[in-house]
């Protein structure tokens, strides 16, 4: 029988340590001899070597057989399904995404001036800015799926505003991927990998859940591309279907996932508030299996969760926003929901259910499920609110309220001004390229705490449709006099997502009346800052003047995309001079897309 050498075996080294190993067994005996000495010196290195190498097989073997079954489901995910991508209509052009820049490129260009009393800091923006050039959809044998408009991974855009001893500005642009752990292995794999799971014929997602799950060990990617939000001093971007991302904000890089001192294990919501007075972070976690909403309190310094509390829904809403006052957190439980047993029925995981409940909770700061006064309200769908604060016995709750829900996205394509859902008795808009059903306006509910009732009432008219509100942040949880907001252009659809566009800005004005009730003024006390024709806006946010002595003594700052020319910029609007050009536009050396939420991080 014969027998194969392994080519990392050494057999003339083996054979002279036996041959010596002969020569002194006779010659010496048992004695120790310089013989004996040599050949024991020379086995042992060659032992140990030979050990090391086994064991090194052992577990290249082992290894080996571990990544069989991730090698098959990879080989069975190539071949059974098919990725394309999503189209764009030509006047989608700047939902496309952008690459990323080395390093941040100084901006020379800017019309007018950076304002007195603007504060040093960098204004940051994130959005969806899909890794391999388009949102995608697969076909399989179990049907199709796909990517719903708010997908895509997360990418910060970010303008330096710096000032030098002699009060002279210097402007840079940074722009860079959030390095969440599913973009890094799609980027390692130059593919992508996740299966859409949101969308599409149920038996595709459930496939999808499935193989994401078995491949990943999640059943979605970590898109973190919704906000940017600062607590103790740490920046953040996140998507509520994951944990933050924790950001360096003076080269954009990715710091780490954050999830509080391993004390949060669950998504995390996109709008964490800051509770007035005491500085803590208030912050959700929705979840399609039980428990479904989750309230956690973060302490002031940001190192430890102070308190954690199971509301024990009975479904899962998905509620994108939280609000605090002084004493309370205020929670969202609206018909829009995440189904696991309806999708494994037939239905849509997502859907938003016109028949079913809403309703309001008011949530002492440290309470529990059972201290939540619920208050019972006609079904709505709201995204973001725009602010709650507490007025005698009252929960005061304002936000942007549609009938209907752009999450998921149409189940069919439609053309740009197509209504995409039923209209609504109480809401009729007028202009065109939007939708009954899509259509926001600014609501309010007066929640009275002594007596349980509650009472709504519309505080903007049917003329324009409003999202993205924002305020000065310092009145988070407080009464506030002023409000602002994006409006709606148009909602286009192409390949069945919805890509909404914003063609300016309003500036709500609050007052107080005889009897103390708080409401919008509408009409000549509402007004608007328009941009110019094919000109549209993201991200907007409010900042402050530094030493201002007034609520809305500041400026609204935006992204502007012109769509005819094809650059885009940053204008810096005074908020109490809203209807007038603005005070200063900058001009970007790169396209910068359309996205979603920005904010200004004070330096």
């Amino acid at each position: 029988m014969m027998m194969k050498t392994s080519a990392s075996f050494h057999p003339c080294l083996f054979m002279s340590s036996r041959a010596h190993g002969r020569r002194a067994s006779m010659s010496a005996g048992a004695r120790t001899s310089p013989a004996t000495s040599i050949t024991s010196s020379s086995k042992k290195p060659f032992l140990g070597e030979l050990l090391r190498h086994l064991s090194l097989k052992i577990d290249q073997a082992s290894n080996a057989l571990k990544d069989v079954p991730q090698r098959f489901l990879d080989v069975l995910v190539d071949s059974t399904f098919e990725f394309t991508d999503q189209p764009l209509d030509p006047s989608e052009s700047n939902f496309a995404p952008v690459d990323e820049i080395s390093e941040a490129m100084e901006i020379h260009q800017i019309e007018g001036a950076i304002p007195e009393g603007f504060p040093e800091g960098v204004y940051i923006r994130n959005g969806s800015n899909p890794l391999f050039g388009a949102l995608h959809s697969t076909t399989s044998i179990f049907g199709q799926s796909r990517e719903i408009w708010v997908e895509g991974e997360g990418m910060l855009h970010a303008i330096y505003f710096t000032k030098s001893s002699s009060d002279s500005w210097s402007v840079h642009y940074a722009n860079r991927y959030v390095q969440s752990e599913s973009l890094r292995l799609e980027r390692a794999r130059q593919k992508p990998c996740f299966l859409p799971a949101i969308e599409g014929d149920s038996a595709a997602i459930i496939a999808a859940y499935m193989f994401n799950y078995l491949r990943f060990g999640k059943v979605n990617k970590d898109i973190s591309n919704t906000n940017v939000f600062e607590h103790a001093g740490r920046v953040f971007a996140v998507a509520e279907n994951h944990l933050p991302q924790e950001i360096c904000i003076d080269n954009l890089d990715t710091v780490a996932t954050w999830d509080i001192g391993g004390e949060w294990n669950r998504p995390f919501t996109a709008h964490p508030k800051v509770a007035p007075g005491s500085g803590e972070l208030v912050t959700f976690g929705t979840d399609a299996k039980r428990p479904f909403l989750v309230i956690g309190v973060v302490s002031a310094d940001g190192t430890k969760l102070k308190h954690r509390v199971d509301l024990k829904l009975d479904r899962c809403t998905l509620c994108h926003d939280i609000g605090v006052t002084l004493k309370y957190n205020i929670i969202l439980d609206v018909p829009l929901t995440i189904n696991i047993s309806r999708l494994m029925k037939g239905g849509p995981l997502i859907h938003f259910e016109k028949e079913s409940y809403a309703r309001i909770g008011v949530m002492p700061r440290y309470g529990d499920a059972e201290s939540v006064i619920w208050f019972n309200v006609e079904p709505f769908c709201m995204f973001h609110l725009v602010n709650c604060f507490e007025e005698g016995d009252e929960v005061v709750v304002q936000g942007l309220r549609s009938p209907d829900s752009l999450i998921p996205g149409p189940k069919l394509r439609l053309n740009k001004y197509e209504s995409i859902s039923e209209p609504a008795e109480d809401d009729m808009p007028m202009k065109q390229g939007t939708s009954n059903g899509f259509f926001f306006r600014l609501y309010q509910w007066r929640l009275n705490l002594k007596t349980k009732t509650a009472l709504g009432e519309y505080l903007t008219g049917t003329e324009n449709s409003l999202e993205f509100p924002m305020i000065n942040n310092m009145y988070t949880g407080l009464q506030h006099s002023y409000a602002y907001a994006q409006v709606v252009e148009s909602l286009t659809s192409s390949s069945g997502n919805l890509n909404p566009k914003y063609g300016g800005f309003a500036k709500f004005f609050f007052h107080k009346s005889n009897d103390g009730e708080k409401k919008q003024i509408s009409g000549s006390r509402m007004q608007y800052h328009w941009l110019g024709k094919d000109q549209f806006c993201s991200g907007a946010a409010f900042v402050p003047r530094v030493g201002g002595s007034h609520e809305d003594d500041g400026w609204i700052i935006s992204f502007i995309h012109n769509e005819k020319t094809k650059t885009s910029q940053v204008h810096i609007i005074d908020a109490q001079k809203f209807e007038d050009a603005p005070v200063a536009k900058i001009t970007l050396p790169r396209r910068i897309p359309y996205g979603f939420h920005g904010t200004f991080i004070h330096r």
